[in-house]
């Protein structure tokens, strides 16, 4: 008899976890961008986590910013027969011959917070992102009523030439402040998403605008380069925050630091959790061979001064930015 019920036990445990041995079963092949920015490596770190919660074998490739990087990398896991590949795109053209090289060995493409420009949509399965236009048209919205009529003139870090984010994030502020004649974007230049080109363009910026007493407000593509910005306003003997307001995209724990300090105004969070989603859609396509959407939105949320911003910063700083 307990050798009847140990048995019995042992097949029921097999049936529970049958769905996660299918999970472990699962190879995915990731071409990251970098390590560019805080976001982007909490993007990475909740990946991890996010994958081995599946029991999924997840193989990061870190492009160091290099679209040759990432196509040589997508090429080895279609070698390697891997069952899906996630790329987060360092820019949005060039995929369609690698991309066909992955549909015809069918093995699903998706893309994570970044999107592509494509013959054929049919060539990825389903983009995770933000509505990036939406992140932008929010921090434009936010200087508007911030700044309530009065003459502004902002200066603007922009993302990687070429890259979605910095396409629609400069979309979407525009989009944001055209109501308000009051405010003019008078100088914009590509901070590359990194915090040290952030600095070093601010400090251009602060120099051709009378030494920064003509700038009204910095609107960042992301929070690395605003922070980078932020301490070259202070060299310059400003007061980031006051002297200059700063407003920028991601909702890093280092932001809210500056936030909390008053040397920061306002945030639009991009969630660094995209594979979560993206393992999930893969599981569901696997089992029944239903495609996703083609896109799947994550939420945006805008932070200001107003919002905590230290206690932000505790629940944030573990999360491997």
């Amino acid at each position: 008899m307990a050798f009847t019920k140990r048995i019995l036990l042992a097949t029921t445990v097999a049936i529970a976890f049958a769905g996660y041995a299918n999970a472990a079963d699962l190879t995915v092949g990731f071409s990251q961008i970098g390590s560019e920015s805080g976001w982007r490596a909490a993007e990475t770190s909740v990946s991890k986590i996010e994958a081995e919660k599946r029991g999924i074998n997840l193989k990061i490739a870190d492009a160091q910013q290099k679209q040759e990087n990432q196509i040589k990398a997508i090429r080895g896991f279609v070698a390697q027969g891997v069952d899906a590949i996630f790329i987060a795109p360092v820019v949005a053209t060039g995929w369609d011959t690698v991309l066909t090289e992955a549909k015809e060995a069918k093995i699903p493409v998706i893309l994570l917070d970044r999107t592509i420009e494509t013959a054929s949509d049919d060539l990825y399965l389903t983009a995770v992102t933000s509505d990036t236009v939406h992140e932008g048209k929010v921090a434009g919205e936010w200087l508007v009523k911030t700044v309530a009529g009065k003459d502004c003139k902002v200066v603007e870090l922009q993302g990687t030439v070429g890259s979605s984010p910095a396409i629609n994030r400069k979309k979407g502020f525009e989009e944001g402040i055209a109501s308000a004649s009051n405010i003019k974007i008078t100088r914009s230049q590509t901070g590359d998403f990194t915090r040290s080109k952030g600095k070093e363009v601010m400090e251009g910026f602060l120099k051709a605008e009378n030494g920064g007493k003509d700038i009204c407000a910095l609107y960042a593509h992301n929070d690395d380069m605003a922070v980078g910005a932020i301490q070259a306003i202070k060299e310059a003997g400003l007061k980031p925050g006051k002297d200059i307001l700063v407003v920028s995209v991601d909702a890093v724990p280092d932001i809210f630091k500056a936030m909390s300090e008053g040397e920061a105004n306002a945030t639009v969070e991009l969630t660094p959790n995209m594979a979560g989603p993206a393992f999930d859609a893969l599981k569901a396509f696997k089992d029944d061979g239903k495609a996703p959407p083609k896109w799947i939105q994550t939420e945006s949320k805008l932070y200001t001064q107003a919002d905590d911003p230290k206690k932000v910063y505790e629940e944030k700083k573990g999360l491997g930015y």
